[in-house]
């Protein structure tokens, strides 16, 4: 059984219609979600360390590791059967709107901390911690992620069903 064919059988009727109808959508979803993991582990880990004073910097560097991860996973299984360019135009494409979709990733991070000034002095550690993974990991992904799947379907994998994979056997 695959990952969409489990994850699938675990949503109740009749949502699960709608999430196959959908599978494309189920499969950037759970894209988004691994490289969700691979972007916060990464902030966390440079934040805590070598970029404990520079958190935008280290949020960007956090968001083009997981945009590599991305490209590989969204082109080989999200969007395997949508295509339409050559290839390095393909990726070419694809790093061009991640990087558009790096400034959406950042923006509430940035108005966070240079806008609100939800930072050290003006407020504790804890709060600036709150602060900027609310910011940078839960609202700029999930702005980051629908600019994403809109500019991916209408630039990057436009044509419908150009790359279907013919079963061998």
């Amino acid at each position: 059984m695959s990952v969409v064919e489990s994850a699938l059988a675990i949503i109740p009727q009749p949502y699960r219609d709608v999430a196959i109808k959908h599978r494309e959508l189920v499969k950037f979803a759970l894209v988004g979600g691994t490289t969700w993991v691979i972007d916060t582990a990464v902030f966390l880990l440079l934040k805590a360390t070598v970029l404990d004073e520079k958190p935008l910097t280290a949020k960007i560097m956090a968001v083009l590791v997981a945009t590599i991860a991305s490209y590989v996973l969204n082109r080989e299984w999200s969007f395997r059967t949508r295509g339409g360019r050559e290839r390095h135009h393909e990726a070419a494409l694809f790093f061009l709107v991640s990087g558009i979709g790096v400034a959406v990733y950042t923006a509430p991070l940035a108005l966070s901390r240079y806008v609100f000034h939800l930072e050290v002095p003006e407020v504790t550690p804890l709060t600036e911690g709150i602060a900027d993974f609310v910011s940078g990991q839960i609202i700029g992904v999930l702005a980051g992620m629908v600019f994403r799947w809109w500019a991916f379907r209408r630039f990057v994998f436009p044509d419908q069903d150009v790359r279907r994979q013919v079963p061998t056997g």
